[in-house]
């Protein structure tokens, strides 16, 4: 249900929360200009949408998600133009401030399959209203009416476009047509594979990221941070920093000590020219070697097996992986005595603003954060560090700041995808699998000197290290091997134990299913080994699902699963199930020479329910598959005494182009039901199908990942 005032656009459902000024190269209004509406009401659903058409007949919805490349404001413009009958290039979607209530997190998968509804029933309801205030501008019967091409046509040849109607369309409350979607037989967008709203923006340098603001004429500044994990300042001698040309400030900060300079190459030689005298951080005396000790000690046991079974056990290692979004951490700042304004891209906005404000001492309705579509992100914008950050530099340097993380601040002190150990027993009996047991141990972030456990956490934030907070937390405790039935292995057993340190986590895409989920379809592979049959045919006998069975059908098909190929290539192949959707993976290997092994194919297919934009879920797709292919083969983090050793993707591994499969397809399969979660959901399939090719290709069976640590 939605409600509307009088106003001089038609404006559907929320206000945005508080006003302000907007940064040069920020997103603005369709039209360039401030807002046209002057009275808005609220929905009654958390997403809490608006949806505006401006005298330019411009439609203008602000979403209450991040974009960072996974091409959900393309989404919600088809969802939008689709109900409204709009054309596409006439739709908007500029990204909403933090609000102060509603729904505005991005992760977990659900930005579009939360959307679907609130976003068609706003449409629906807009059109309505449309159609309704030009029946009575023509004083016609509103049914005779038809819309197309964001305009509004009568039967006697008259038209009027979405924006000259807008200002009486925004005084109707009751419309004289029905307000509910269209079914899925009227879609003319929804399901069409489109090109990105955003694509030609993105090419050209149009679109604006953070680094390219000039808000309040904030300065450049970076950080000096300590040489390990949590190392904290003794002493710092600024003298010959302050005397380079272009510095501005010098301040200490709880992650080191901030230079505030007139450009990021001035910021650079500052940082470089300061004498600091570090103490160690807590993990000083710790290495991999230790850390994967303590996980594998941590497993907890598996239980008693059924009698008369046969066994068949691995143990399986997963290092630290980094995010390291292409666009690397920045945030503008610029904090006085009574107010706050902050920019940055942000996955969770609502909790960041509470905890600037808490940094700086101001209250939540003090700080507005604007956010900003991102370079990557895959989970690491679930957190504001930076963004806490510039606001502490700006409050202590009196000034706006532009803070950016350089690549190696943000792999060796950013956060990861913690370091696991898992084992697991498939029990068989008369060629069936009776039992399935899996259990594991995973890093959990611990900040002991703050009296602080991160163990078991579940909530959505958790007070840490200088008082930031991570705002999304996974459970310590990784879900049940198989939690969604994927397939009839009898009773399924599992338990998981967890290491405290302190190095900071963060939600990785796919989260715990990248390793929970790997390490089991490596184990099917297995199991299918030890009992004489082909992994495909095992788990087509052994699915609970008839969807998952008729994407891995799909993949075996396109695939050519089977087919002879020379020594030292084969083929991969491996499924997932969740976010109430499925997909298979089936990827060929060249490992003639085992310790560069090449990915040369990759065959996807996925049931999402609808699939709203199928370009845009392909786009996924190849996106999981090059995360399994490096996370399996090369891309992982060593801790060295307390430090991360890699800084840059020159030793991070992760896969570039000549790395990638010369031939990759997705095939999506077709579906009437609402959309489920696409943007994580390859990454297991893919992890676990590059893992399996390389054992075939190799007669190894792999255990520790990434293969090259």
């Amino acid at each position: 249900m939605v409600h509307t005032l009088a106003a001089t656009t038609l404006t559907v459902a929320a206000p945005l929360g508080c006003d302000g000024s907007t940064a040069q190269g920020a997103e603005e209004t369709a039209d360039g200009g401030r807002r046209g509406s002057e009275a808005v009401a609220t929905g009654t659903d958390e997403e809490m949408l608006v949806l505006e058409v401006t005298p330019a007949n411009r439609v203008v919805v602000r979403l209450p998600r991040v974009e960072v490349g996974q091409g959900v404001t393309t989404a919600v413009a088809m969802m939008i133009a689709d109900e409204l009958d709009a054309r596409l290039a006439d739709v908007d979607i500029p990204l909403a401030d933090a609000r102060d209530k509603g729904n505005q997190f991005t992760g977990g998968s659900s930005s579009v399959s939360s959307l679907y509804g609130p976003a068609r029933h706003l449409a629906a309801t807009a059109r309505a209203k449309l159609v309704t205030a030009a029946a009575r501008r023509w004083h016609v019967p509103a049914r005779t009416l038809r819309t197309r091409g964001t305009r509004v046509f009568a039967p006697d040849g008259r038209t009027a476009t979405f924006g000259s109607l807008s200002r009486s369309a925004a005084r109707i409350t009751r419309p004289a047509v029905p307000t509910t979607p269209k079914p899925a037989s009227q879609h003319r967008l929804i399901g069409r594979p489109t090109n990105r709203i955003d694509a030609r923006d993105i090419v050209t340098g149009k679109a604006k990221y953070t680094g390219d603001l000039t808000a309040a004429g904030a300065k450049p500044t970076v950080v000096a941070r300590p040489p390990t994990l949590g190392g904290k300042v003794l002493s710092v001698d600024s003298r010959a920093a302050r005397a380079l040309p272009g510095v501005h400030a010098v301040v200490r900060i709880a992650g080191g000590v901030a230079v505030v300079a007139e450009t990021f190459h001035h910021a650079f030689q500052a940082r470089d020219a300061l004498r600091i005298t570090w103490a160690p951080g807590p993990l000083a005396d710790l290495s991999d070697r230790e850390i994967r000790r303590r996980l594998r000690a941590a497993v907890p046991k598996l239980a008693t097996p059924p009698s008369g079974s046969a066994q068949t056990e691995a143990e399986f290692e997963f290092a630290f992986v980094s995010h390291a979004p292409m666009e690397v951490l920045t945030a503008v700042a610029d904090v006085r005595a009574q107010r706050a304004d902050i920019w940055f891209s942000s996955q969770t906005p609502q909790s960041a603003r509470e905890d600037i404000a808490a940094a700086v001492g101001l209250p939540a309705s003090k700080v507005r954060v604007r956010v900003l579509r991102g370079g990557g992100s895959f989970g690491r914008r679930l957190n504001h560090d930076a963004a806490i950050e510039a606001a502490e530099i700006s409050k202590k340097a009196r000034r706006p700041v532009k803070l950016m993380w350089s690549r190696a601040d943000d792999i060796r002190h950013g956060r990861m995808r913690p370091a696991s150990h898992h084992r697991i027993r498939a029990s068989h009996a008369r060629g069936r699998v009776v039992a399935f047991a899996h259990a594991t141990a995973s890093v959990s972030e611990s900040y002991e000197q703050r009296g602080m456990s991160a163990q078991g956490v579940s909530t959505r934030a958790l007070t840490t290290r200088a008082g930031m907070r991570t705002a999304v937390r996974a459970p310590a405790a990784a879900p049940l091997p198989s939690d969604g039935g994927l397939y009839n292995f009898g009773p399924l057993s599992g338990d998981s134990g967890s290491v405290e340190l302190a190095i900071p986590l963060g939600a990785w895409r796919s989260v715990d299913s990248g390793t929970v989920r790997t390490a089991e379809e490596i184990m099917v592979d297995e199991v299918a080994r030890s009992l004489g049959e082909d992994p495909v045919a095992l788990r087509r006998t052994t699915l609970r699902s008839k969807a998952v069975r008729a994407v891995l059908d799909k993949v075996a098909e396109a695939g050519e699963w089977g087919r002879r190929m020379p020594r030292g290539h084969a083929q991969g192949v491996a499924l997932h199930e969740e976010y109430g959707s499925c997909v298979a993976c089936l990827v060929e290997i060249d490992a003639d020479d085992p310790k560069h092994p090449r990915v040369t194919k990759v065959v996807m297919a996925a049931d999402v329910g609808t699939a709203v934009n199928p370009r845009g879920l392909e786009a996924q797709l190849m996106g999981t598959a090059v995360d399994g292919i490096s996370t399996v083969l090369s891309a992982g983090l060593h801790i060295d005494r307390g430090a991360v050793r890699e800084s840059s993707f020159a030793d991070f591994h992760y896969a570039r182009q000549r790395h990638a499969p010369r031939h990759f397809e997705a095939h999506i399969m077709p579906s009437r039901r609402e959309p489920g979660g696409a943007g994580e959901l390859g990454v297991p399939a893919a992890a676990g199908a590059v893992a399996n090719a390389y054992a075939r290709a190799t007669g190894t069976k792999p255990r520790r990942f990434p293969l090259n640590f």
